[in-house]
């Protein structure tokens, strides 16, 4: 290497080394020397977003009367983030303030425990929000205590008092309507997440069950935004952007509050009828439907809650009475969600099956005490004789045997357990046609679809179950396998993907593998009611803003037809009309002045009770009035309720009572609930009176 490479790698040398001591001594400046400077700077310009939550818009009848509204409380709540650092993780502060409110420290302390941190079992009454968001012991203390939380910050580090809005359910003319309704409660890390495909604020609430959920994203409003600039003290050195809370809409529903206060004080009373007769009556539903478009006009469940304890405060025990068989599962929403054989009130469709097998509506039918159908013994209600009947006198005093022929002869016409590859299966199709085993589209969450068992769920539920009932005796106990369960275990792993004989005559009076819900049965009964239209059953009738601006309406949607002709659903209602007069529910409408039609169903339960007591018949009444020109349809169920006569029956005519207003045997019109039984059209003014309090016109 000569004398000038050399000289020029020792100046690329120098010049390396100097731009490293340069760096370094820099990085030394930014780190040490500047380093409190540059720490002050970033810890002066934090933001902070203070978020104040829109006031909830109501949900009010079909006149205006609120359901929902909301009231100003104070709220006592709690700081995890805080007390989590005190050396007892806050044990003595919660006990202090357990005895500060009056109640259970073991209620406070379980309110304050997220739910994730709790064992599964022991969830009752956890909070579902995060730990960074205030946690609400109380929503209603009283004044003087909440000074004193302030005054003692020292006694009670972590514990704030402050004004809040509630959610409010006034309970107008009695009205509980808390599976209606719903509730609203604290966001979740999954409402946070943004997997829903909402973004919210960790300050509000949201619609947790029922219409709150249903219509959330109108009723809750959008929050107010304040983002402050604070220094390293905390302290507010500016504010960058400052929105104001928008109020939510109002929902207008098509529930009338006169008519919903009956039908849960029927539906009420009938349970206590059907437990004064000796039955369970576990629990009930009950639907009002305006026939000419699917509006609810009133919906109840059995056993109810009081939805304000969501907001007041729920004790463990409340949380777990909600979902305790004990206590009939209060939480359980029967009417959309509740699954049962339909019983006697299922002949309805089979008359159309019947007919459109090629069975004359007028001929005449035996109906005999029993009908043997292979190997089994079939029997008519109690076992009672009727004689050669008329098919709408078969109705009327619902004769279980002329099904049991009618089905058990189209089964071996459609080819018995080896089906023609063109059966006709008039039964499982005049089903279909009702939609049944689809959900009805109500707009309410979480309903249940049903099961129609026909060849395809036959199939595909023997694909599930097969290994299990062939290897029966090896996967139950000793006391699953009597006679009769282990002989039909058999059955069921020899040819349980076919439509036996006995489950096609079972299916003809409702009784077997399909099962609906009430609100599914009141949906059929309307489109009879109506000539054959099957609607959309909807509670909300429009979205109003808080000036009175429509936001929305919603129209009746119609989902299908039932698919009869005229001449059919003539007979249907003339024999549902005799029901009444002389049939099964004759002694629950006697003297009755408006003429109304409907079907009792006694629908057989199999299995039994937790207690060992063998489970009681499900009491069933779908009907529609007036008989002629119709324009509702009421359907009252009580689990384990017994007759359908003696329950359900007489807890309808009780409803048409408030319907038509009647009294004994006489109308009065000026009592009925809506002026020539028309519901309202149109849409009612939110008077100041029911307006959030603060809310301007």
């Amino acid at each position: 290497m000569n004398q000038r490479s050399r000289l020029s790698l020792v100046f690329l040398q120098i010049f390396i080394a100097s731009l490293l001591f340069a760096l370094l001594g820099r990085l030394f400046y930014l780190q040490v020397a500047a380093g409190p400077t540059y720490k002050n700077a970033a810890l002066s310009i934090q933001s902070r977003d203070v978020v104040t939550p829109a006031t909830r818009g109501l949900i009010v009848d079909s006149s205006g009367v609120p359901l929902a509204l909301n009231k100003v409380g104070l709220a006592v709540t709690v700081d995890r983030t805080k007390i989590d650092k005190q050396p007892d993780k806050g044990v003595a502060v919660l006990k202090n303030l357990s005895i500060l409110l009056k109640l259970q420290y073991a209620d406070v302390w379980q309110r304050t425990r997220l739910c994730g941190e709790l064992p599964k079992g022991k969830k009752a009454g956890c909070w579902t929000g995060s730990r960074f968001q205030p946690i609400p012991i109380t929503k209603e203390a009283d004044p003087q205590v909440a000074l004193q939380i302030v005054e003692r910050s020292d006694k009670y580090p972590g514990i704030s008092a402050t004004p809040i809005a509630i959610r409010n359910y006034p309970g107008i003319a009695g009205v509980n309507g808390a599976h209606l309704l719903g509730y609203v409660g604290p966001l979740t890390d999954y409402d946070l997440s943004g997997a829903s495909g909402r973004s919210y604020f960790r300050s509000e609430s949201i619609g947790k069950a029922g219409l709150e959920i249903q219509y959330d994203k109108y009723l809750r409003g959008s929050p107010g935004i304040k983002t402050v600039i604070v220094d390293r003290k905390e302290a507010v050195t500016s504010t960058s952007q400052n929105t104001k809370p928008v109020p939510g809409n109002h929902l207008v529903t098509n529930i009338d509050v006169r008519l919903q206060a009956s039908v849960e004080k029927a539906l009420a009373d009938a349970v206590r009828r059907a437990r004064g007769s000796g039955h369970k009556a576990d629990g009930g539903a009950a639907v009002v439907l305006d026939v000419n478009n699917g509006a609810v006009l009133a919906i109840a469940s059995y056993p109810k809650f009081d939805p304000n304890v969501f907001e007041t405060g729920l004790t463990v025990q409340d949380a777990k009475d909600l979902y305790s068989e004990s206590t009939g599962v209060p939480a359980l929403n029967r009417a959309l969600q509740g699954l049962y054989a339909s019983g006697s009130t299922f002949k309805a469709v089979s008359v159309i099956a019947a007919k459109d097998a090629g069975y004359s509506l007028t001929a005449k039918y035996a109906c005999p005490g029993s009908v043997d159908v292979g190997t089994r013994t079939f029997n008519n209600f109690e076992g009672k004789a009727q004689g050669t009947i008329t098919l709408q006198n078969a109705i009327a005093v619902s004769c279980d045997t002329i099904w049991y022929q009618i089905a058990f002869d189209e089964w071996l016409r459609d080819g018995g357990l080896k089906p023609k590859s063109d059966a006709h299966d008039y039964f499982f199709k005049a089903a279909a046609r009702f939609q049944m085993g689809v959900k009805t589209g109500v707009d309410l969450p979480s309903e249940s679809k049903g099961r129609l068992a026909d060849r395809n769920w036959r199939k595909a539920w023997y694909a599930q179950n097969k290994d299990f009932y062939c290897h029966y005796t090896e996967r139950t106990t000793k006391a699953q396998q009597t006679a009769f369960l282990v002989q039909l275990a058999k059955e069921n792993c020899v040819d349980g993907d076919k439509v036996r004989a006995g489950d096609a005559v079972n299916f003809s009076i409702g009784q077997g593998d399909t099962i609906i819900t009430p609100i599914k049965l009141a949906q059929m009964y309307a489109a009879i009611a109506n000539g054959g239209t099957i609607w959309k059953p909807e509670v909300a009738k429009a979205i109003i803003s808080t000036t009175g601006k429509v936001i929305t309406t919603y129209s009746p949607e119609k989902l299908g037809d039932i698919g009869t002709d005229p001449t059919t659903i003539k007979f249907l209602h003339d024999a549902l009309h005799q029901v009444t007069v002389n049939g099964t529910a004759a002694g629950a409408f006697a003297g009755f002045p408006i003429a109304t039609a409907g079907k009792t169903g006694t629908a057989q339960v199999f299995g039994k009770n937790a207690n060992g007591s063998a489970k009681d018949d499900t009491a069933w009444y779908a009907s529609f009035a007036p008989a002629q020109n119709p324009k509702y349809a009421v359907v009252m169920m009580v689990s384990q309720g017994g007759f359908g006569a003696s329950t359900s029956a007489v807890g309808v005519r009780q409803i048409y009572q408030t319907l038509f207003g009647v009294t004994g045997s006489k109308v009065d019109p000026t009592k009925a609930i809506f002026k020539d039984n028309n519901p309202p059209t149109k849409l009612p003014k939110i008077s100041p009176a029911t307006r959030p309090a603060g809310e301007k016109k």
